[in-house]
């Protein structure tokens, strides 16, 4: 194997990337991928991962990441809402679902969930409170 297309699977690695996403860039494959990198003694998937999280994604600042569970992305709340703000529009939402509103009757997006009922807080007290309390008084009479 030519020696750049070694240099190119390890520079994608150090990108962390996968081996498949390696392997379908370059038309290699995946075993072939792998050998590479374990030859070059590359470090694997969660050690990459780890270095590439040792920074806030929003500020920079050094992080202190937890023993167990996931590496931090963010230093605080307040970072981790500050750059989704920021970043929302390259964010690949598929899960919307049209749905139409049992108080108001209008057509909305839902992200993520197919049961929603209402489009709104407002549709959702108006609905369950103002009118069921009335028709809860009528029906006592």
């Amino acid at each position: 194997m030519k020696e750049e297309i070694k240099q190119k699977i390890i520079d994608l690695r150090h990108e962390c990337r996968s081996y498949s996403q390696i392997a379908t860039s370059l038309q290699l494959s995946e075993n072939t991928v792998k050998s590479v990198c374990r030859r070059t003694a590359m470090l694997v998937k969660e050690e990459l991962r780890s270095k590439s999280a040792e920074h806030c994604k929003n500020c920079g600042t050094s992080l202190k990441n937890k023993r167990l569970g996931k590496p931090a992305k963010f230093c605080s709340e307040a970072c981790r809402r500050e750059w989704w703000k920021s970043n929302n529009a390259s964010s690949n939402r598929k899960a919307y679902y049209p749905c139409r509103c049992q108080g108001c009757n209008k057509e909305f997006l839902s992200y993520g969930n197919s049961d929603r009922k209402y489009c709104s807080h407002t549709c959702y007290i108006s609905k369950q409170f103002i009118k069921g309390s009335a028709e809860n008084d009528t029906a006592a009479i």
